[in-house]
């Protein structure tokens, strides 16, 4: 009996270290979490607006919504007393959900969604690594 809850809790801490070392892996550089803060209004409506449409694929809408599970519950997968993923565990995760989508469903319908500035898009951009998009594609969504 103690050799399964001994293999079972080192399964779990090895699955938990492989998850912080992926985070680690897909991270932004520079200041995108910074940014991706600052249009957080944006984006949660975002991220409800293209869960709720249903002329996207399925898939994209059981992401979204178990990304809105996720981040409505209130325990972190890594708790915040970890230096440098410890605050931005939730946002590395939207970042890596939000390329998947946009991958999926098109930059296009992202930007039919978006409310936000034109400026908060190109946040946006960059944090689903689209910045190598031209930057007049990238302006102003249309109303």
């Amino acid at each position: 009996m103690w050799k399964v809850l001994i293999s079972l809790a080192v399964a779990l801490l090895v699955g938990w270290l492989a998850l912080v070392v992926a985070l680690l892996l897909i991270r932004p550089k520079g200041n995108i979490v910074r940014e991706s803060l600052r249009i957080l209004p944006d984006l949660i409506r975002l991220l409800k607006d293209l869960a709720t449409d249903r002329t996207q694929p399925k898939t994209v809408r059981i992401r979204l919504g178990l990304l809105m599970a996720y981040l409505a519950f209130p325990i972190d997968l890594i708790p915040d007393f970890i230096p440098v993923l410890g605050y931005a565990d939730d946002a590395i995760i939207v970042i890596a959900v939000l390329r998947s989508v946009v991958r999926r469903a098109g930059i296009d319908q992202v930007r039919a969604h978006w409310t936000g500035t034109g400026d908060g898009f190109n946040a946006l951009c960059r944090a689903a690594g689209l910045a190598g998009r031209p930057a007049g594609d990238l302006a102003q969504p249309p109303s």
